[in-house]
Formats: structure tokens, C-alpha cells, sequence
């Protein structure tokens, strides 16, 4: 019977902290280790915090109670070149 293939991801710009080349970072799905196709650097990937959940605000997250629809109109456009009738 065949064993299950290691199931791992690339991250993309991820930096090595050990030996600081990038692109070489995989993450084990089955164990959520990071580790370093280039130097056999492993570690428990990092658990969210809550705190770093929130959303940072900005002007186009703000609260939906404060957005402000403004209704469509319309609008009549005037060629100067031609006078008016």
C-alpha cells in the first residue's frame, strides 16, 4: 500500500529567515509546518491573532452607515462650436 503524497504549497515572495533565499518556502498542508526546500529550515507556521484580523480602516472600508449614495444625473453636453438654435 502507497503512502499519501506530501501535500505542500510554494509561497510566492516568501523570504527564507534562516538562510534568506527567497521563493524556497513551503507550506505542509497535512501538518501547517513552513518549511525551506533550501536549507531544511522548519517551523510551526504562525497562528492568526485576533488582533490582527481587524480590518485597518480606511476611506473605502468605512462603516456602510456612513457611505453616502449620490443619485444619478443627467448631464447635457454643449459643443461650443455650434451655437444654439
Amino acid at each position: 500500500m502507497q503512502d499519501r503524497p506530501t501535500r505542500r504549497r510554494f509561497i510566492a515572495g516568501a523570504v527564507c529567515p534562516r538562510c534568506g533565499k527567497m521563493d524556497k518556502i513551503v507550506v505542509n498542508l497535512d501538518t501547517d509546518q513552513r518549511e525551506c526546500v533550501a536549507c531544511d529550515f522548519s517551523e510551526a507556521r504562525p497562528q492568526p491573532d485576533t488582533d490582527s484580523q481587524r480590518e485597518i480602516h480606511t476611506r473605502v472600508s468605512r462603516a456602510a452607515a456612513r457611505r453616502v449614495e449620490t443619485p444619478a444625473e443627467a448631464v447635457t453636453l454643449v459643443d461650443k462650436g455650434k451655437k444654439a438654435q
